[in-house]
């Protein structure tokens, strides 16, 4: 089978070298690239964009490709809608790998907001020195707050309009608690945002803020686009997969839609 692999995620990279290993599968990873020094997975890789959901539909014709798995980050709502629009044109079955989203516990203090603009206003009201945890896009729903200070963690530096009082940090995680802690403390930071982007590799700053008793703005996801197979994990998208082919390719794969 072959099947094209949305990927940039570390669940992305974990599928990939879990179906290149079967012998049954060609796969084809692509990554967005719009970070500098991405890491890559293994075996055969694409680097860019398709050109919107028409191009997608083209690409996927042009290489015969079977099946789509789309393992982006949970806030790559734009590739995943051209996704599911170019494989319900070609009717091609089309796997969305998002991992759950975070949950606050006790101690937390948590807005969940809909969008960035929103994060930026009540950011905004809750403290004077924010911490900016949502990549170097979006920075711009932030540039017409004059009054906070921010630090803009980011993997590579922001291209958008930046608001007047910050300070860039180049980073990639995973962080651990005691380097997050540390990190607010040196900083002064009382406010952090972040996207609810789920996994391990950056939520230790969940941590080290209800440790501190900071709050912490939660942008939510975007909506998935309806009738796409959705799963959680990996081995749940190996097992989706796997019954398919056994039921041999017909229809489109099982799970929540």
């Amino acid at each position: 089978m072959r099947i094209l692999l949305l990927g940039g995620t570390g669940e992305a990279r974990e599928l990939a070298r879990l179906l290149t290993g079967e012998r049954e599968h060609e796969i084809v990873s692509s990554l967005a690239g719009r970070v500098s020094a991405p890491i890559r997975p293994v075996g055969e890789v694409r680097v860019g964009g398709f050109g919107g959901a028409d191009g997608l539909r083209d690409w996927l014709a042009d290489n015969r490709m079977e099946l789509v798995i789309d393992a982006t980050h949970p806030f790559a709502g734009v590739i995943t809608a051209n996704a599911a629009q170019a494989t319900a044109r070609l009717g091609l079955p089309m796997i969305r790998l998002s991992r759950p989203g975070w949950t606050a516990g006790p101690g937390d203090r948590w807005y969940r907001v809909p969008d960035l603009a929103a994060a930026a206003d009540t950011a905004a009201g809750l403290g004077d020195r924010v911490l900016l945890t949502i990549g170097r896009q979006g920075v711009a729903a932030f540039a017409g707050h004059t009054r906070p200070w921010y630090l803009i963690r980011a993997i590579d530096p922001p291209t958008d309009q930046l608001p007047p009082r910050h300070e860039i940090l180049l980073a990639r995680g995973p962080f651990t608690v005691s380097d997050e802690s540390e990190l607010l403390t040196r900083h002064r930071i009382d406010v952090v945002v972040t996207k609810d982007s789920g996994g391990t590799a950056t939520a230790a700053k969940l941590t080290a803020a209800r440790i501190a008793g900071i709050p912490v703005v939660v942008v939510d996801r975007p909506t998935l686009p309806s009738g796409v197979t959705v799963v959680t994990t990996v081995d749940e998208a190996r097992e989706v997969l796997s019954a398919w082919v056994a039921a041999g390719r017909s229809g489109r794969p099982g799970g929540r839609r």
